[in-house]
């Protein structure tokens, strides 16, 4: 639908008023571009002069209203009117507004993103005609909804290992360990911590040096600009003193056109190696993580691991789902759209990470790794988002306030932490929304997986490249360096 143009009144009321009453209001909703229309609603003059009417007749009649000259409920009318007409519009146009928004979103088919672009204060309350008001609204593109009932899809499995227990386990306790110096000739290798001198370089121009700053060896390195996808290979086997060059490549949303999506060169000079010493693995160091003995740690460590598995099968899942469900659709989504709504995907793909169990630690890299790429990582989660809505919608799927509070509480139990300490956490961040976002979502996915049909392959995701990545604060590019550089001036012309 290309010029879409709705225009809707409802019925005439005799009390506008009244509880639960209709308002006699017209609606009209243009396209405004992708993802965006606008609303124009106009609402009847009888409610507004019913409303004054009735506030007047109110503020006449009550013994507390003071007028100077006049005793209480003995005021003319016309100087109640003149004295509280001000208070009086401001109170009214908050009561229609709102009355009138609610019916709005009962009886509209609007899917907002966020909420209107709407400013009570630039709105009033006219001396004589009717009441209008208009906003943009950011929308859901429209689409059909293919069939979502018996999808055939791939599922990947695996039977985990004492290798795989063991691999986590130390993911876990490293944030518990301590560093420990090797030796003078002691090589680079993963999971060490090295400090190193960068000196990052393209096309010969030095764009930034960083100095005396300490990295976890990982496959990948995650800046806050770019990523070295073969860090740590490039970096086993260096001792310290030397010298190892790294490509980065740099993100596509850095301002100038001259180094978003380029490779440059990172050489890391070695100055330290260190490596981890994990704590023991007895009573004293389990206890830290609500268990009583070294085998229900080994079993929790089991259980988080089927977490993050099935993390893994959700994720295909959702990934096969929106290719087989809208893969051929084609919506144009603003790049302003995208940007505003960054924020709100990546804390949904965080509480999907927090929620499979995964460590800090995992979620930091992985989080960084979608910041990095933020409008290609938004666009595609927004298209999951939609037909996840979508079928949501059609299938009346609700989140009540008690399966918040029952994920927080399961998140509580996962981390170690108080259900208070979480929650408030989650309400300082402002994740709830973000929260109940996610669990529709995956109300409305576990209903397609429910009637879908499997075909199992072996993955397994303890060993893959998507875990095993390590942060570093700062960017590649300095910050001067990134900006787009300013247009050169017009040149003048001679005459």
């Amino acid at each position: 639908m290309t010029t879409a143009e709705t225009t809707t009144k409802t019925d005439s009321i005799t009390a506008p008023d009244a509880v639960n009453e209709k308002l006699p209001q017209t609606v009209e909703i243009k396209d405004a571009g992708p993802c965006k229309k606008h609303v124009k609603v106009t609402v009847e003059r009888s409610v507004i002069d019913t409303r004054f009417d009735e506030k007047y007749t109110e503020i006449v009649r009550s013994s507390d209203v003071q007028v100077p000259g006049f005793r209480p409920r003995k005021a003319p009318r016309k100087i109640i009117e003149k004295q509280y007409k001000k208070a009086v519009a401001a109170e009214i146009k908050t009561e229609v507004l709102m009355a009138s928004l609610e019916q709005l979103a009962d009886e509209q088919q609007i899917s907002p993103l966020a909420p209107p672009e709407l400013d009570p204060h630039t709105i009033v309350i006219p001396d004589s005609g009717p009441f209008i008001y208009e906003f943009d609204i950011e929308v859901r593109p429209e689409f059909d909804l293919p069939n979502y009932k018996g999808l055939k899809l791939k599922k990947p499995t695996h039977t985990i290992t004492d290798d795989d227990v063991s691999r986590e386990t130390r993911k876990i306790l490293e944030p518990y360990g301590t560093l420990v110096p090797k030796g003078d000739d002691a090589a680079v290798e993963l999971n060490d911590i090295v400090t190193a001198d960068l000196t990052i370089v393209h096309e010969g121009k030095e764009l930034n040096t960083v100095k005396d700053t300490r990295i976890k060896v990982e496959k990948r390195l995650a800046l806050a600009d770019g990523v070295a996808k073969d860090f740590g290979a490039k970096l086993a086997g260096a001792k310290a003193g030397e010298s190892r060059t790294v490509d980065i490549v740099l993100s596509k949303e850095i301002a100038n056109p001259a180094l978003a999506g380029t490779t440059v060169q990172a050489t890391f000079k070695i100055l330290d190696i260190k490596s981890v010493k994990l704590p023991n693995l007895d009573l004293d160091t389990v206890s830290q993580f609500g268990v009583k003995g070294v085998e229900q740690f080994e079993e929790l460590v089991r259980v988080r691991l089927e977490r993050q598995l099935e993390y893994v099968q959700r994720q295909a899942a959702r990934t096969e789902v929106f290719q087989q469900l809208a893969g051929t659709q084609q919506w144009d989504l603003p790049r302003d759209l995208l940007q505003r709504q960054a924020r709100k995907t990546l804390a949904r793909r965080v509480m999907e990470m927090r929620s499979s169990g995964m460590t800090d630690e995992q979620i930091a890299g992985r989080q960084r790794m979608l910041e990095i790429d933020a409008i290609r990582s938004t666009q595609e989660a927004l298209k999951e988002h939609f037909v996840l809505q979508k079928i949501a919608e059609v299938e009346k799927l609700e989140i009540e306030d008690a399966d918040i509070e029952a994920e927080i509480e399961e998140i509580a139990e996962r981390t170690g932490e108080s259900y208070r300490k979480v929650r408030a956490r989650m309400e300082k961040e402002d994740l709830i929304e973000a929260l109940a976002t996610e669990l529709l979502e995956r109300k409305a996915l576990d209903l397609v997986l429910k009637d879908a049909t499997y075909e199992e392959y072996e993955f397994n995701p303890y060993v893959q490249d998507e875990d095993d990545v390590s942060t570093m604060e700062g960017g590649a590019v300095t910050e001067e360096q990134a900006q787009a550089p300013a247009p050169a001036p017009a040149e003048e012309s001679k005459g």
